[in-house]
């Protein structure tokens, strides 16, 4: 009998630049799931920061990555539930060098405060490029977690069906994407023909993918102030599965920050496997598809 796991999306409203506060707000979510029999609790991408590089106390705030990160494994370990705290900017040494880089990592974090993997942005949405170094052509890797094998992907990574490919050949079963998105993030002709145009990018991509990879998606992306009718966060947190599409009452249709606990019942995606064969066409040693720099490799040794 396939499992069923809660899993705890928290739409997080992230004040710039003031990382104690928001620490404190995303530990209480966590306190209330974990009373409510989360086995899971997800954050949002930058959750602890925002997203405002160029602040004056941005290099210094970064430099804290890791006194944050270990206070999410002792919260993890108190309240024996698995936590992926979002991303969290770290500030590391070129060795070396004088310099510096930036990295946006998440972390799964088991029940007994265990570190059992990271994940290094990839594809990083064109504004951060200036200031995050990505992971390039390091490969996507699963992480075995109490909740099965799990990968992490991060925001724009969402775009690129090649990671979840990477990922579903690897063996995921769940996917988790810490996700800073905006309404904001189109150009001004998509906002002219659709003020909306992101949400719709996001609630149909999230979808896609559960779909077409036989996978759940667990896509927990920021929200908005409690209130605010002005707002440019998307939200739009959710659960996806393939048969029902997303999960999440209280945040899956909403730009403001909330919590859905959600029952992510792991037998949606073994029938859709059994329905589509997406894995096991993958699996098949004259499947058809290869990427095409591979490709590419492969005729040059011709």
């Amino acid at each position: 009998m396939a499992p069923t796991y809660k899993i705890a999306v928290i739409q997080l409203h992230p004040k710039p630049m003031r990382i104690e506060f928001n620490y404190a707000k995303a530990a209480q979510y966590i306190r209330d799931a974990a009373v409510k029999g989360a086995q899971l609790a997800v954050l949002p991408e930058y959750h602890l920061t925002n997203w405002i590089p160029d602040d004056p106390h941005a290099n210094e705030i970064y430099g804290l990555w890791d006194i944050y990160l270990n206070k999410y494994r002792a919260l993890a370990k108190e309240l024996s539930i698995c936590i992926v705290p979002g991303t969290i900017i770290e500030r590391h040494e070129i060795a070396g060098t004088k310099e510096q880089k930036l990295l946006n990592v998440a972390y799964f974090i088991d029940n007994k405060g265990e570190i059992l993997g990271r994940y290094q942005k990839k594809n990083l949405w064109h504004p951060e490029r200036p200031y995050l170094t990505s992971s390039t052509h390091e490969p996507h890797e699963i992480i075995e977690t109490p909740i099965g094998p799990v990968g992490l992907l991060i925001c724009w990574d969402l775009a690129f069906p090649e990671a979840f490919r990477e990922l579903i050949l690897a063996g995921a079963k769940i996917i988790i994407i810490p996700t800073f998105w905006t309404l904001n993030d189109c150009s001004q002709y998509g906002l002219m023909v659709n003020s909306h145009s992101e949400a719709l990018f996001l609630e149909s991509a999230v979808t896609s993918r559960a779909f077409e990879n036989t996978c759940a998606v667990v896509f927990v992306n920021a929200g908005g102030p409690v209130g605010s009718s002005k707002s440019t966060y998307a939200g739009l947190s959710r659960v996806a599965v393939p048969f029902l599409g997303a999960l999440g009452d209280e945040t899956k249709d909403s730009s403001e920050e909330g919590m859905s606990i959600v029952d992510l019942d792991m037998r949606h995606v073994e029938e859709a496997e059994a329905n589509y064969k997406v894995r096991a066409d993958m699996a098949r040693e004259d499947w058809h598809y290869v990427h095409p720099r591979e490709e590419k490799t492969r005729r040059m040794k011709l």
